[in-house]
Protein backbone atom coordinates (compact mmCIF):
# COMPACT_ATOMS: atom_id res chain seq x y z
CA UNK A 1 0.00 0.00 0.00
CA UNK A 2 1.52 3.08 -0.69
CA UNK A 3 0.24 7.10 0.64
CA UNK A 4 -0.02 9.96 -1.22
CA UNK A 5 2.43 12.38 -0.68
CA UNK A 6 0.22 15.54 0.82
CA UNK A 7 0.93 16.56 4.43
CA UNK A 8 -2.00 18.04 6.49
CA UNK A 9 -1.71 21.13 8.41
CA UNK A 10 -2.40 19.40 11.77
CA UNK A 11 1.07 17.18 10.43
CA UNK A 12 3.20 20.23 10.76
CA UNK A 13 1.68 21.42 14.03
CA UNK A 14 3.07 18.33 15.46
CA UNK A 15 6.32 18.75 13.99
CA UNK A 16 6.33 22.10 15.36
CA UNK A 17 5.00 21.02 18.88
CA UNK A 18 7.90 17.91 18.88
CA UNK A 19 9.95 20.58 17.78
CA UNK A 20 8.90 23.04 20.93
CA UNK A 21 8.78 19.34 23.31
CA UNK A 22 12.38 18.40 22.33
CA UNK A 23 13.63 21.73 23.13
CA UNK A 24 12.19 22.17 26.77
CA UNK A 25 12.75 18.65 27.27
CA UNK A 26 17.07 19.41 26.72
CA UNK A 27 16.50 22.13 30.06
CA UNK A 28 15.78 20.18 32.74
CA UNK A 29 15.63 23.39 35.27
CA UNK A 30 13.49 25.19 32.67
CA UNK A 31 13.78 27.49 29.56
CA UNK A 32 12.51 30.77 28.94
CA UNK A 33 9.89 31.29 25.93
CA UNK A 34 12.63 33.58 23.80
CA UNK A 35 14.97 30.71 24.27
CA UNK A 36 12.73 28.35 22.95
CA UNK A 37 11.97 30.64 19.76
CA UNK A 38 15.45 31.06 19.33
CA UNK A 39 16.03 26.99 19.41
CA UNK A 40 13.46 26.10 17.55
CA UNK A 41 13.09 29.61 14.65
CA UNK A 42 9.25 29.67 15.45
CA UNK A 43 8.24 33.28 15.38
CA UNK A 44 6.65 34.72 18.42
CA UNK A 45 2.73 34.34 18.10
CA UNK A 46 3.03 30.67 16.75
CA UNK A 47 5.03 29.44 19.59
CA UNK A 48 2.66 31.17 22.15
CA UNK A 49 -0.60 29.58 20.23
CA UNK A 50 1.73 26.29 20.66
CA UNK A 51 2.47 26.38 24.35
CA UNK A 52 -0.69 27.20 25.09
CA UNK A 53 -1.89 23.99 23.62
CA UNK A 54 1.08 21.96 24.98
CA UNK A 55 0.59 23.15 28.83
CA UNK A 56 -3.73 22.57 27.61
CA UNK A 57 -2.85 19.12 27.42
CA UNK A 58 -0.38 18.59 30.08
CA UNK A 59 2.39 18.37 28.01
CA UNK A 60 4.30 21.44 29.82
CA UNK A 61 4.07 23.41 32.69
CA UNK A 62 5.42 26.56 33.59
CA UNK A 63 7.38 27.21 36.45
CA UNK A 64 7.03 30.21 39.19
CA UNK A 65 9.86 32.30 37.20
CA UNK A 66 7.61 32.27 33.91
CA UNK A 67 9.91 29.51 32.76
CA UNK A 68 8.80 25.97 30.78
CA UNK A 69 9.39 22.51 32.14
CA UNK A 70 8.39 19.14 30.83
CA UNK A 71 4.57 18.19 32.18
CA UNK A 72 2.99 15.34 33.79
CA UNK A 73 1.93 14.04 30.40
CA UNK A 74 4.79 14.38 28.67
CA UNK A 75 6.18 11.84 31.24
CA UNK A 76 3.23 9.17 31.94
CA UNK A 77 3.79 8.75 27.77
CA UNK A 78 7.16 8.78 27.99
CA UNK A 79 7.36 5.70 30.30
CA UNK A 80 8.21 1.86 29.43
CA UNK A 81 5.21 -0.62 31.02
CA UNK A 82 2.58 2.38 31.52
CA UNK A 83 2.31 3.89 28.48
CA UNK A 84 -0.45 2.27 26.20
CA UNK A 85 -2.75 2.28 29.34
CA UNK A 86 -1.64 6.42 29.55
CA UNK A 87 -1.74 6.85 25.70
CA UNK A 88 -5.37 5.44 26.07
CA UNK A 89 -6.38 7.88 28.93
CA UNK A 90 -4.83 11.10 27.43
CA UNK A 91 -6.28 10.08 23.89
CA UNK A 92 -10.20 9.62 26.08
CA UNK A 93 -9.46 13.33 27.94
CA UNK A 94 -8.79 14.32 24.88
CA UNK A 95 -11.75 13.06 22.74
CA UNK A 96 -13.71 14.24 26.01
CA UNK A 97 -12.45 17.63 25.23
CA UNK A 98 -13.02 17.74 21.67
CA UNK A 99 -16.92 16.36 21.89
CA UNK A 100 -17.57 18.74 24.45
CA UNK A 101 -15.75 21.57 22.49
CA UNK A 102 -17.61 20.40 18.68
CA UNK A 103 -20.70 19.38 20.18
CA UNK A 104 -20.37 16.37 18.47
CA UNK A 105 -19.55 12.42 18.49
CA UNK A 106 -15.93 12.23 18.15
CA UNK A 107 -14.08 9.32 16.75
CA UNK A 108 -10.13 8.24 15.78
CA UNK A 109 -9.99 5.52 13.07
CA UNK A 110 -6.59 4.02 11.00
CA UNK A 111 -6.25 2.03 8.07
CA UNK A 112 -4.80 -1.06 9.34
CA UNK A 113 -4.07 -3.93 7.35
CA UNK A 114 -6.34 -2.93 4.34
CA UNK A 115 -9.20 -2.66 6.84
CA UNK A 116 -10.73 0.54 8.14
CA UNK A 117 -10.62 0.52 11.97
CA UNK A 118 -12.49 2.90 14.66
CA UNK A 119 -9.70 2.46 17.15
CA UNK A 120 -11.41 5.29 19.87
CA UNK A 121 -14.57 7.27 20.03
CA UNK A 122 -15.97 9.71 22.58
CA UNK A 123 -19.79 10.21 22.78
CA UNK A 124 -22.77 11.56 25.32
CA UNK A 125 -25.98 11.80 25.64
CA UNK A 126 -26.00 15.26 23.78
CA UNK A 127 -23.45 14.25 21.04
CA UNK A 128 -24.97 10.64 20.09
CA UNK A 129 -22.46 8.38 17.93
CA UNK A 130 -23.54 6.90 14.62
CA UNK A 131 -25.59 3.68 14.83
CA UNK A 132 -23.52 1.37 12.99
CA UNK A 133 -26.29 -0.39 11.17
CA UNK A 134 -23.87 -1.64 7.75
CA UNK A 135 -19.92 -2.59 9.35
CA UNK A 136 -17.99 0.57 8.93
CA UNK A 137 -15.21 -1.80 7.41
CA UNK A 138 -17.27 -2.38 4.61
CA UNK A 139 -18.89 0.76 3.75
CA UNK A 140 -15.70 3.10 3.32
CA UNK A 141 -17.09 4.14 0.28
CA UNK A 142 -19.85 6.21 1.88
CA UNK A 143 -18.54 6.80 5.11
CA UNK A 144 -16.40 10.54 5.97
CA UNK A 145 -14.14 8.26 7.53
CA UNK A 146 -14.01 5.52 5.12
CA UNK A 147 -13.73 8.21 2.06
CA UNK A 148 -10.86 10.52 4.53
CA UNK A 149 -8.71 7.08 4.65
CA UNK A 150 -9.21 6.22 1.31
CA UNK A 151 -8.19 9.71 0.06
CA UNK A 152 -5.28 9.21 2.13
CA UNK A 153 -4.46 5.95 -0.63
CA UNK A 154 -2.95 5.88 -4.04
CA UNK A 155 -4.94 4.25 -7.04
CA UNK A 156 -3.64 0.52 -6.64
CA UNK A 157 -4.53 0.90 -2.37
CA UNK A 158 -7.97 2.25 -3.02
CA UNK A 159 -8.70 -0.65 -6.15
CA UNK A 160 -7.53 -3.15 -3.53
CA UNK A 161 -9.64 -1.42 -1.11
CA UNK A 162 -13.00 -1.79 -3.27
CA UNK A 163 -12.00 -5.30 -4.79
CA UNK A 164 -12.89 -6.81 -1.07
CA UNK A 165 -15.99 -4.14 -0.61
CA UNK A 166 -18.28 -3.23 -3.01
CA UNK A 167 -19.35 0.15 -3.19
CA UNK A 168 -23.10 -0.87 -1.86
CA UNK A 169 -25.90 1.67 -1.94
CA UNK A 170 -26.83 2.17 1.90
CA UNK A 171 -29.08 5.47 0.77
CA UNK A 172 -29.76 7.35 -2.20
CA UNK A 173 -26.75 9.47 -1.46
CA UNK A 174 -24.73 6.91 -1.75
CA UNK A 175 -21.65 6.90 -4.44
CA UNK A 176 -21.64 3.52 -5.97
CA UNK A 177 -19.53 4.48 -8.98
CA UNK A 178 -16.09 3.80 -8.61
CA UNK A 179 -14.92 6.37 -11.36
CA UNK A 180 -16.94 9.22 -9.70
CA UNK A 181 -15.69 8.09 -6.18
CA UNK A 182 -12.42 8.01 -7.04
CA UNK A 183 -12.53 11.78 -8.88
CA UNK A 184 -13.79 12.71 -5.61
CA UNK A 185 -11.02 11.72 -3.68
CA UNK A 186 -8.92 13.14 -6.05
CA UNK A 187 -10.77 16.61 -5.89
CA UNK A 188 -10.48 16.48 -1.89
CA UNK A 189 -8.14 18.89 -0.63
CA UNK A 190 -5.83 17.49 1.91
CA UNK A 191 -6.63 20.82 4.50
CA UNK A 192 -10.18 20.60 3.73
CA UNK A 193 -12.97 18.13 5.72
CA UNK A 194 -14.15 14.95 3.72
CA UNK A 195 -18.27 15.46 4.72
CA UNK A 196 -20.46 12.51 4.64
CA UNK A 197 -23.91 14.33 3.83
CA UNK A 198 -26.66 10.92 4.87
CA UNK A 199 -24.36 8.98 2.42
CA UNK A 200 -24.01 6.34 5.14
CA UNK A 201 -27.11 6.84 7.17
CA UNK A 202 -30.28 8.76 6.78
CA UNK A 203 -30.48 10.72 9.43
CA UNK A 204 -26.70 11.45 10.16
CA UNK A 205 -24.37 13.73 8.85
CA UNK A 206 -20.32 13.49 9.30
CA UNK A 207 -17.40 15.11 8.82
CA UNK A 208 -13.40 13.63 8.92
CA UNK A 209 -9.91 15.44 8.70
CA UNK A 210 -6.73 13.25 8.31
CA UNK A 211 -4.13 12.43 11.17
CA UNK A 212 -1.27 10.79 9.25
CA UNK A 213 2.30 10.88 10.11
CA UNK A 214 5.18 8.48 8.58
CA UNK A 215 3.38 5.27 6.74
CA UNK A 216 0.31 5.39 9.11
CA UNK A 217 -3.18 6.43 7.87
CA UNK A 218 -5.93 7.76 9.82
CA UNK A 219 -8.31 10.26 10.41
CA UNK A 220 -10.23 12.37 13.06
CA UNK A 221 -13.78 12.27 12.40
CA UNK A 222 -17.57 14.01 13.82
CA UNK A 223 -20.91 12.91 13.27
CA UNK A 224 -24.20 14.50 14.47
CA UNK A 225 -27.95 13.83 13.81
CA UNK A 226 -29.57 15.68 10.42
CA UNK A 227 -30.58 18.45 12.64
CA UNK A 228 -27.68 19.29 13.61
CA UNK A 229 -26.42 19.80 10.07
CA UNK A 230 -26.24 23.60 10.07
CA UNK A 231 -23.62 22.92 12.20
CA UNK A 232 -21.83 20.66 10.41
CA UNK A 233 -19.14 22.77 8.95
CA UNK A 234 -18.24 24.76 11.75
CA UNK A 235 -18.22 21.79 13.78
CA UNK A 236 -16.04 20.34 11.06
CA UNK A 237 -13.42 23.42 10.52
CA UNK A 238 -12.91 23.05 14.46
CA UNK A 239 -12.02 19.66 14.30
CA UNK A 240 -9.32 20.20 11.75
CA UNK A 241 -7.93 22.96 14.13
CA UNK A 242 -8.12 21.01 17.32
CA UNK A 243 -6.72 17.41 15.52
CA UNK A 244 -2.91 18.13 16.28
CA UNK A 245 -3.31 17.43 19.67
CA UNK A 246 -4.47 14.05 19.06
CA UNK A 247 -2.36 13.72 16.17
CA UNK A 248 0.47 14.55 19.25
CA UNK A 249 -0.87 11.95 21.48
CA UNK A 250 -0.08 9.19 18.66
CA UNK A 251 3.09 10.84 17.77
CA UNK A 252 4.90 11.24 21.21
Amino acid sequence: MALKPEPTAPFHSVQYALRVLETISRHADGVTDAQIARETGLPPGQLAHMLSMLRREGYVEQIADGAYVVGASLLLLGTGGDRDQALRDKLQLTLDHLRDSVGAAVYISRYIDGEVKILHYADGPLAPKVNEWAEFHRTAHASAVGKCLLAQLDHDGRKDHLSRHKTARLTSRTITNEKVLFHKLDSQPPTVPVLDLQEYAVGTVCAAVPITAGATVGCLALSMPLEHAHRLRQAADALNRQAAPVLLSLAI
